[in-house]
């Protein structure tokens, strides 16, 4: 659905980086292997967002929020990540002053449908 870079703080958080880089798709066409393990957080919209990750290695592998139906898979989890390339900055009201946005691409200072 979508490639993006998000610079919320939970995504600098769980990813121990300036943002985060996914693609979006529908929970409906995603099937889990195996069991990750998990922790639910509070987004700044006031909705929960649980974070998926290797319980063996730590890798953050996908992220997904009660209020929409999406979920957002980390790009290197990819068989070939060169091919990830971002459509969209979300939450760069919250990026760091030193991070620099690309101006190729869209910037949307909180999420473009307003939420987390």
């Amino acid at each position: 659905m979508a490639m993006l870079n998000c610079h919320c703080s939970d995504c600098q958080l769980s990813s121990g980086a300036p943002f985060a880089s996914g693609f979006i798709v529908a929970v409906a066409a995603t099937q889990v292997t195996g069991v990750p393990s998990s922790y639910t957080v509070t987004a700044a919209s006031g909705g929960k967002t649980t974070r998926s990750f290797c319980g063996t290695c730590g890798t953050p592998l996908f992220a997904h929020g009660e209020t929409f139906p999406v979920m957002s898979i980390r790009f290197p989890t990819l068989d070939d990540p060169t091919s990830f390339k971002p459509m969209l900055d979300i939450w760069t009201s919250r990026a760091q002053p030193w991070t620099c946005l690309s101006p190729a691409i869209p910037q949307h200072e909180r999420s473009p449908s307003g939420g987390a």
